[in-house]
């Protein structure tokens, strides 16, 4: 073999692991639509809170539903420390009223 034919097989593969990273990277950044993904909105597990507990241990707050569960991620294994837990109410929206109940005073 000659030289340019190594050149052109160097060539060819570097092009191929290109093409190859840029569509991994495409993927990742726009993510696959799959058969059976279901749009953001109507997602039924969520992660809603996470706390690091220490080096190796890390509590998470899940939501299934309308349901919560506290779970305790470790090295040694996870643990189900609390389920069940009712999610608390959404404030009502004060954004709209900016009227107060008090008159200014005037100086």
């Amino acid at each position: 073999m000659a030289f340019e034919d190594y050149l052109r097989f160097l060539i060819a593969l570097v092009f191929v692991l290109a093409l190859i990273a840029l569509l991994a990277w495409l993927a990742k950044r726009y993510g696959v639509p799959g058969a059976f993904s279901r749009p953001r909105s109507a997602r039924r597990l969520s992660i809603v809170e996470s706390l690091p507990i220490d080096a190796r241990h890390r509590l998470i707050l899940v939501r299934r539903d309308a349901v919560e569960h506290l779970v305790m991620l470790g090295a040694g294994g996870d643990s189900l420390i609390e389920t069940g837990i009712a999610p608390p109410p959404t404030p009502p929206d004060t954004s709209a009223s900016t009227t107060t109940d008090a008159p200014s005073e005037a100086r």
